[in-house]
């Protein structure tokens, strides 16, 4: 029989609603359960694509054993990390202050009151490697729950308290200056991996936030080391398993530092990023690697990940069937040399493993190995190889594929709409803008309700119950302001305005200018979430600070921009010491020294001249640059008031720190007034 998750929109929540566990969602009912029973509360929170997660479930909690004795002693809880993010943060931060380390799922023993007592992470269903069983855990708190009462309530006092104390440095609150990037510059310098790209060892992340300051700091300095990083790491990557080389995309993170071994798992959130970032190695490059991944990763988001309602699904899992009826990790994109005949014959089968980098003893497990692109002197010829990877292609999309997370969440969404607008318009794919303009759509549509405040998910087209976060309210701004620039369509810029000023009011420290991870009227946790480092995604406090300084630049809107450089004191503090976990924060401040510049294009929509000026505008790599292109004096865009054409001809402006260069009609000068 279903428990009470079997009514939830989450698809995590919902892979869980026919355990045995009478789990509750988080609710204020839950903790009053626990209240009027006596008992404590197990927290659980994971995710639907997390391999970890899926085998504590499989171990524990389909085991009817277990599900008896936690019914019998413990009012069980299971929370979505993607959907509540705020209730992940706050524990998440207890588990780490406590064990010095975290992660998921995440499992957490609460009073009624909600206040932690003991965490962990995964337990094993027997003792393994010094770590008790489950059913060890369960019966040592209920032991001390019934036995030692006073203590574990002194004890969960006292770790609500040290969070309470845990307040963010702030720094001085000034922006940072061209020093403090300086020193970024160095701190990734010295973290970077010269042989293989990237970062620090192994496991490797792809750092696209801070890929991205790297090319808008070589943008506004001329250094040619940071372009070098950020086109070296983008080449690896992009030759390494962590990239599908023949679905396109990237896996979550690899395994080892040569990118060789992925966690399976795809998001969108990595996807969109990433996507963005190769666009904008292509802008300053030319690269045609740099164009291939961003098109192959952008085409994968919206065939794969996006769904009937036009939004797009938050991730597939890394965990699939191996045909044997046995869920296996990247079962569905790894080969064997025998798989590769089957499909190719015994000619093509050489091509393509000496071509993906494919061995007899494999790469991965079990004499499998992850396609790659090895780095290799080799010529091939390009007509053979698009045929072994179509029929590659073909042979693995008969295989059982990886379950989708059809989750819609905002803040993710709002990425993926930046990215594929700027995509589109680059590589002249207007299917990709109207892909970017559906999932902007449905968000309006669904997601924001009549304070145009977003709700975090949706799923089916059914609106999830739980408010959006500060990156929600961020991305999706930042998403929209990207959709203003590359289609002039001002109702973008006016949608971003609303959940800007919601930032201004509800998320901000009027004394401080710091910024809450929730609002203020937001459900009360034991700790209000605050965290500015950059991590999977931008936080939602380097993000709020992007779309803040674009919105500002776009609109002439001082308290928007006072905001932004508010906010990014806190990267004049922590970018020197943690270039790594502040990437778009570094980001942001580069487009801050920078300007940003403001673009305007007038002239009519479909005369060659705009298009040509419209075009040279987004291509510019000035970091932040805004874009606003519409007929002449229009009123759809503030950057285009008052602006007429120059001679008759479509005309630009370019303007940056209260100062405008002549209006051009000339590409040229444009180019060279975009690149200085």
């Amino acid at each position: 029989m279903p428990n009470r998750l079997a009514h939830e929109t989450s698809p995590y929540l919902l892979q869980h609603a026919d355990n045995p566990v009478d789990w509750w969602p988080w609710s204020a009912e839950a903790f009053e359960e626990a209240r009027r029973t006596g008992k404590p509360v197990l927290l659980s929170v994971g995710y639907s694509s997390c391999h970890w997660c899926h085998v504590m479930a499989h171990e524990s909690f389909e085991d009817q054993e277990t599900a008896d004795y936690l019914n019998a002693h413990f009012v069980g809880v299971k929370v979505d990390r993607e959907e509540r993010p705020d209730v992940d943060a706050v524990y998440m931060e207890a588990v780490q202050a406590a064990t010095g380390q975290g992660g998921w799922p995440m499992t957490v023993f609460l009073t009624a009151d909600a206040e932690p007592f003991y965490f962990g992470t995964y337990f094993p269903p027997e003792p393994r490697h010094g770590s008790p069983s489950f059913r060890q855990v369960l019966e040592g708190v209920h032991s001390a729950w019934t036995d030692r009462r006073g203590e574990v309530d002194e004890v969960a006092g006292k770790i609500v308290r040290d969070l309470a104390g845990r307040e963010i440095g702030f720094g001085d609150a000034q922006v940072p200056g061209e020093g403090e990037l300086a020193q970024a510059l160095l701190g990734l310098t010295r973290d970077y991996d010269a042989t293989h790209g990237g970062f620090g060892g192994a496991p490797k992340f792809p750092p696209s936030m801070a890929v991205e300051f790297l090319l808008r700091h070589h943008a506004r300095t001329g250094a040619e080391g940071a372009l070098q990083m950020a086109a070296d790491t983008c080449e690896r990557m992009a030759r390494g398993g962590i990239y599908d080389q023949l679905g396109g995309g990237f896996a979550r993170y690899s395994v080892d530092r040569e990118w060789v071994v992925p966690h399976f798992e795809k998001m969108l959130y990595d996807n969109a990023l990433l996507c963005r970032v190769y666009a904008h190695l292509w802008r300053a490059t030319g690269s045609d690697l740099a164009r291939r991944v961003a098109l192959e990763t952008a085409d994968f988001m919206v065939r794969e990940l996006r769904t009937n309602e036009g939004g797009f699904a938050s991730a597939f899992d890394a965990d699939s069937d191996d045909g044997t009826g046995k869920h296996v990790e990247g079962a569905y994109y790894v080969w064997t040399p025998r798989q590769l005949r089957e499909v190719l014959g015994e000619q093509d089968a050489e091509l393509a493993a000496d071509y993906f980098g494919v061995t007899e003893e494999g790469t991965f497990e079990e004499g499998a190995s992850v396609l790659q692109l090895p780095q290799s002197e080799g010529v091939f010829d390009a007509d053979r190889i698009a045929s072994v990877k179509a029929r590659l292609k073909a042979a693995r999309d008969g295989r059982p594929a990886p379950g989708r997370d059809d989750k819609i969440v905002a803040a993710w969404n709002g990425l993926a709409i930046a990215a594929l607008a700027e995509t589109g318009a680059y590589f002249d794919r207007p299917d990709l803008v109207d892909a970017a303009l559906g999932a902007a759509d449905l968000l309006v549509r669904l997601h924001l309700d009549e304070h145009a405040r977003p709700a975090r998910t949706s799923m089916d087209g059914r609106v999830g119950a739980h408010a959006g976060v500060l990156e929600d309210y961020a991305d999706v701004a930042e998403g929209f302001l990207a959709l203003a620039s590359v289609t002039g369509e001002g109702v973008w810029l006016e949608f971003a305005g609303f959940l800007l000023d919601h930032v201004l009011v509800r998320f901000t420290d009027e004394e401080t200018g710091a910024l809450y991870d929730t609002a203020a009227d937001a459900e009360k946790l034991i700790r209000r979430p605050q965290d500015p480092t950059d991590n999977a995604t931008p936080s939602g406090w380097s993000a709020a600070a992007g779309a803040l300084l674009s919105y500002a630049a776009q609109t002439g809107s001082e308290p928007h921009r006072r905001a932004a450089e508010r906010a990014l004191g806190v990267v004049k503090a922590l970018g020197p010491r943690a270039p790594r976990f502040i990437g778009w924060g570094l980001a942001t401040a580069e487009a801050q020294l920078d300007g940003p510049r403001e673009v305007a294009v007038v002239g009519p929509a479909d005369a060659p001249a705009t298009k040509e000026l419209h075009r040279i505008a987004l291509l510019a790599t000035a970091p932040g640059a805004v874009v606003a292109v519409g007929a002449a004096d229009s009123d759809e865009l503030p950057l285009l008031a008052d602006r007429s054409l120059i001679g008759g001809e479509p005309t630009a402006y370019v303007c940056r720190n209260f100062t405008c260069d002549a209006p051009t009609a000339d590409a040229d000068r444009l180019r060279a007034a975009l690149s200085r």
